[in-house]
């Protein structure tokens, strides 16, 4: 079966910020009195959102946060991201040989989207196509599919008919319900052991540690027989 679309994470997948996102978690986490390295943030909670995060850190630990964590761990995140985020090694040169469509599906905010998209000068080859799944369609965030099939249906793409990118257990488990053809990345800063197994276990057809393989590989799905 051809494929006709190509969606991609952004978080760890176009971008290099979860690294930048745990370490400024562990470190407000800590002052909370909550010692947690930012290599078991990766593995743990790598593609949620933030209040997803606060949720099961309440419910497993018993954590109280206080009422301005959300805004000032924003706020933090934002003026790192804004200071250190760079892109993954190698997207400018994938995005060029690329030819079908793409667009993002992402976890995070619009605003967040624009100020890591903005200063790797990705935000102009995506626009307008930058979905923030709580912001669009159900406004349910991933591990549920709804985003990327919101993102199928912008280009009345079949979801078959998709190859989705994703760095993360959820967003691989987020796109493999929504039927799409899932490859998994563990080339960013954050990957860890097994990171590679948990993607395929998840539900990724095949996994690339360089986005200078991707071309290849949607050809190569191209010509697949579904599973």
């Amino acid at each position: 079966m051809p494929l006709s679309l190509v969606l991609f994470d952004c978080d760890g997948v176009l971008v290099d910020s979860e690294i930048v996102a745990s370490r400024t978690d562990a470190a407000l986490l800590k002052e909370l009195g909550y010692e947690i390295a930012a290599e078991e943030i990766n593995v743990r909670f790598s593609g949620l959102t933030q209040e997803r995060i606060m949720e099961l850190l309440t419910a497993e630990a018993g954590l109280r946060f206080p009422e301005d964590y959300r805004e000032r761990q924003r706020r933090e995140l934002d003026e790192r991201l804004r200071a250190e985020v760079k892109e993954i090694p190698g997207v400018h040169e994938m995005l060029d040989r690329l030819e079908l469509p793409r667009a993002i599906c992402s976890n995070s905010s619009t605003d967040r989207l624009r100020i890591v998209l903005e200063r790797t000068r990705l935000w102009d080859r995506f626009r307008p196509y930058v979905f923030a799944a709580g912001e669009v369609g159900t406004k349910r965030t991933k591990p549920a599919p709804d985003v990327y099939l919101y993102g199928c249906q912008q280009f009345e793409a079949a979801p078959r008919e998709t190859l989705v990118l994703e760095d993360s257990v959820h967003g691989v488990a987020a796109a493999a319900a929504a039927g799409c053809r899932v490859v998994g990345f563990v080339g960013g800063s954050h990957t860890y052991p097994g990171h590679a197994d948990a993607l395929t276990e998840a539900g990724a057809e095949t996994v690339i540690r360089r986005l200078a393989d991707l071309p290849g590989v949607v050809e190569a799905f191209a010509e697949w027989e579904n599973a």
